[in-house]
């Protein structure tokens, strides 16, 4: 598959203004990730390769398990992808974590063991460590969770281009979280996170590129 190279400078600039994904809200509040839109050649391109990549977030967070997780030490060497989401989401982070799901099953049993899937919470309030194992283990139960104080979790985003706002109710009194809908992919050899995907990744699209995210290469 064909990939595109985005200057640092403007991956991070579009990156970190995103407009954000309401997930469940109505049509006019989705927004997709315009990061792979910097130009018109990339629409039937899933992953975004920097020429300089993100540095992987410095944060300890608390696992399904109610442990801390040092999400450096423990991902160090490995190959991860990261995404930022919330259990309570009815479209867009299960689909995601569902094709990413449907993807790592394509993998052979070493690689399968090698690559590390991070979901980290943007609505800590509701998602407790209890529940978002729950919902993790339903996809994949070698997924890890990660809950924590929204500081520390936006912050964490932000350092990687992704924003995200508090969780708050719309007009009909549903809870919605606001954030970026895109998945960074973290090479194993420099622990940076060197190609990004949006929310238009298919299960298809990840089945083709993970063998290659597993070895640090270029998709």
């Amino acid at each position: 598959m064909r990939t595109k190279y985005v200057p640092a400078a403007i991956a991070f600039a579009v990156a970190a203004a995103l407009t954000l994904t309401a997930c469940g809200g109505s049509d006019d509040d989705k927004a997709t990730s315009p990061v792979t839109d910097v130009s018109a050649d990339t629409s039937n391109k899933a992953g975004t390769v920097l020429d300089r990549p993100f540095t992987k977030p410095d944060f300890v967070l608390t696992d399904t398990q109610g442990k801390k997780f040092d999400l450096r030490e423990r991902t160090k060497g490995k190959p991860t992808l990261i995404y930022f989401g919330y259990t309570h989401c009815p479209d867009v982070c299960p689909l995601t974590m569902g094709n990413i799901a449907i993807a790592k099953k394509q993998l052979p049993k070493a690689d399968q063991d090698k690559l590390q899937v991070v979901f980290v919470t943007t609505d800590p309030d509701r998602d407790t460590p209890e529940s978002l194992g729950k919902w993790l283990k339903a996809l994949d139960p070698s997924f890890i969770g990660l809950t924590g104080d929204f500081p520390t979790i936006q912050a964490g985003a932000r350092s990687i281009g992704i924003g995200i706002d508090p969780a708050t109710k719309d007009k009909n009194g549903k809870v919605v979280s606001m954030h970026g809908a895109q998945v960074i992919a973290f090479s194993p050899k420099t622990d940076q996170g060197y190609v990004l995907y949006g929310d238009t990744a298919t299960a298809e699209d990840y089945t083709k590129d993970l063998p290659k995210i597993i070895l640090g290469e270029n998709p």
